[in-house]
């Protein structure tokens, strides 16, 4: 079995991580590597960089040559179509955006609307609109309290992704606001994450998970393990699930997306193991080998 052939999408918010060559990348790696070295290990990435910034056509080229067929890209809707008030005016914007990743072609599915904690059930109606006309799969992250309460509005929302086949992406911080370090970089996550209570759905063949995990990895053990018995669950079921795992400052993110696939190993018989790049010292002391 080879990572084309891998029955779920796993991997990181992100390649470019320095850290990495402490345990994954060679020591030796260009960050002009990463991709291509990223693409040898995992099959997905989440797409953070693009909710902050539009990457150049040139840069989306460059991609398009590194990433392998198989490999999803799941590009977040930029911030400013996202956070900036009625969808119904960023329609425009959501097209260009669109546009520019052509190059990228299947690998970018789903795409990501990350909504803020200000979009409510009362703007509904424009959540529906956007995903109507925008013409390209979509999985919604919603961060409003009203989306969690198990009411009315909750169950308006699901209703309305499942009718249209849209994911309702599942974010869990539990690990990450279950560590008691006052470390900048944990502090600063927990003040970015929103605290929400996990919302596993699968609406299509393609559950959305985020798991962002406490920096230690053995801690994260008892928030991961309901999640892999459903991830194996859904992959028996014929879903291929997309997994991104996070750590606060995200050094150990790729640490922990391997254990978490070593972990679907053990219940999925016959899954094979995530390709190895290197094998170093550091990398056995991380638990990864």
């Amino acid at each position: 079995m080879s990572l084309s052939t891998l029955p779920y999408f796993v991997g990181c918010p992100s390649w470019s991580e320095n850290a990495w060559r402490e345990y994954l990348y060679p020591a030796e790696a260009k960050t002009s590597d990463f991709l291509g070295l990223y693409s040898q290990v995992f099959n997905a990435v989440e797409g953070n960089t693009t909710f902050y910034a539009r990457p150049a056509p040139a840069t989306i080229e460059r991609w398009a040559q590194l990433m392998p067929a198989h490999f999803r890209f799941t590009a977040k809707f930029p911030g400013d179509i996202s956070h900036s008030g009625d969808l119904h005016a960023q329609l425009a914007a959501a097209q260009s955006f669109i546009e520019l990743l052509k190059p990228l072609g299947a690998r970018v599915a789903p795409y990501w609307l990350q909504l803020p904690a200000t979009f409510g059930p009362a703007r509904l109606s424009e959540l529906v609109n956007f995903i109507d006309e925008a013409g390209v799969p979509i999985a919604v992250e919603v961060r409003n309290a009203a989306f969690f309460s198990k009411g009315e509005e909750e169950r308006l929302l699901n209703r309305l992704l499942l009718e249209r086949g849209v994911e309702r992406i599942c974010l869990d911080p539990r690990a990450l606001f279950s560590c008691t370090s006052q470390t900048p970089e944990v502090l600063h996550a927990q003040s970015k994450k929103p605290r929400v209570p996990p919302r596993p759905t699968a609406f299509t063949q393609h559950p959305q998970i985020r798991f962002i995990g406490h920096p230690e990895l053995a801690a994260n053990e008892p928030f991961l393990l309901p999640w892999l018995d459903k991830v194996a669950a859904w992959i028996e079921e014929g879903r291929s699930p997309y997994v991104f795992l996070h750590t606060a400052d995200n050094r150990l993110a790729a640490a922990l997306a391997r254990r978490f696939h070593q972990g679907l190993m053990e219940r999925l018989p016959g899954l094979a193991a995530l390709p190895e790049l290197d094998r170093t010292p550091e990398a056995e002391q991380l638990g990864l080998l």
